[in-house]
C-alpha cells in the first residue's frame, strides 16, 4: 500500500511540474508574442517536412510495389524484362569502392585539423575553405572533371573505377566536415583525463576520442552513402551506362542511373518507379544498420 501511494504521488508531482512548465511556456508566449510566434512556425515547417517525407515514401512505394516481379531480378540484363540486377551489384561495387578510400582520407584529415594543426594556422584556413566550395560545386561539373582527368587523361575510360574516384573526390569534403565536427564536440575533459593516466596523443585519439565521435562520423558516412546511391548526372559521364557488372575497368550504370535511362526512354516507366523503390530500402537498411553499429561502438 505505502509503494502503491508513493507511487501514485510521484506520478501527481510529475503531472503538475508538467503543468507548471506548460503554463511557464504560455506565459512567456504571452509577454513575448514573437518567441509564440516563432514557436509556431518552427511547428508547422517540422510538420510539413514529416508530411512531406511520408508522402514522397507513400507515393513511391504505392507507385513500385505492384511492379517487383521477379524478371525485374534476374542475372543479366535485356530489352525483355531490363532487370535491374546488374545495377544493383555495380551500386554496391561504387560504394564500397568509394567509401574504402573516402572514408580514411576524409577522417584522417580530420583528425590532422583537430588534433594536431595549431590554431590560426593558414593551411588549416586554406583546406577548410577549399573543402567548403568543393561542398558547393554541382555534381555535373564533377563529372566533366572525371570525364576529362579520369576517363581521357588516364585513358582508364567509362568505368567503374573512374566513377568510383570521381565520387570520391564528391563525398570527401562530406566526410571531412562532418568528422571534424564529431571530433569538436568530444570534450576536452576526456583528452586531459587520458593524457592524465599518461596515455600518449595517438593512443589517446584512436582509444578515447574517435570511439566518442563514432555517431557523428557514421552520420557523415551515411550522407555519403546517400549522394553515392543517388548520383547520376557525375556518372553519366565515368562509368556509363552499360546495364552489365563488368570489371573494374569496364562501364557499368548504377542504380540511379538505371532508373534515368528507364525513365529517359520513356518505355519501362512501371519498371523505373520499381527501381526507384529498391534505391529506397537499399537507403533505409544502410541506415538502419549504420545506426546500429554507432550505438554498438558508443556503449563498447
Amino acid at each position: 500500500m505505502q509503494t502503491n501511494f508513493a507511487a501514485v504521488n510521484t506520478k501527481a508531482e510529475v503531472e503538475k511540474r508538467n503543468a507548471s512548465s506548460v503554463s511557464n511556456h504560455l506565459k512567456s508566449y504571452l509577454r513575448h508574442p514573437g518567441s509564440g510566434i516563432l514557436a509556431l512556425l518552427t511547428g508547422t515547417a517540422a510538420l510539413i517536412t514529416f508530411a512531406v517525407l511520408i508522402f514522397l515514401v507513400v507515393y513511391i512505394l504505392a507507385k513500385g510495389i505492384p511492379y517487383l516481379t521477379p524478371d525485374l531480378f534476374s542475372l543479366e540484363y535485356n530489352s525483355e524484362n531490363v532487370s535491374l540486377m546488374p545495377s544493383l551489384i555495380n551500386t554496391f561495387i561504387m560504394t564500397f569502392m568509394s567509401l574504402l578510400i573516402a572514408a580514411p582520407l576524409g577522417i584522417f584529415a580530420a583528425i590532422y585539423l583537430v588534433e594536431y594543426a595549431k590554431k590560426g594556422n593558414k593551411l588549416v584556413k586554406i583546406i577548410r575553405v577549399t573543402a567548403e566550395t568543393l561542398s558547393g560545386i554541382p555534381s555535373i561539373v564533377f563529372g566533366l572533371f572525371g570525364m576529362l582527368f579520369f576517363v581521357t587523361a588516364l585513358h582508364w575510360g567509362m568505368s567503374l573505377l573512374a566513377g568510383s574516384c570521381t565520387l570520391v573526390i564528391m563525398v570527401l569534403p562530406l566526410i571531412m566536415r562532418t568528422s571534424e565536427e564529431a571530433l569538436k564536440a568530444v570534450p576536452d575533459s576526456y583528452r586531459e583525463a587520458s593524457f592524465g593516466l599518461g596515455a600518449g596523443k595517438l593512443r589517446t585519439i584512436f582509444t578515447i576520442v574517435l570511439p566518442s565521435a563514432v555517431p557523428g562520423i557514421l552520420a557523415g558516412v551515411i550522407l555519403a552513402i546517400g549522394r553515392i546511391i543517388g548520383e547520376t548526372a557525375a556518372l553519366l559521364y565515368t562509368s556509363g551506362t552499360v546495364a552489365q557488372v563488368p570489371n573494374l575497368m569496364g562501364s557499368g550504370r548504377t542504380l540511379a542511373l538505371h532508373m534515368y535511362v528507364l525513365s529517359s526512354e520513356g518505355l519501362h516507366m512501371n519498371q523505373a518507379s520499381a527501381t526507384a523503390v529498391v534505391i529506397l530500402i537499399f537507403v533505409l537498411i544502410i541506415n538502419g544498420l549504420s545506426s546500429k553499429a554507432a550505438k554498438r561502438i558508443a556503449k563498447g
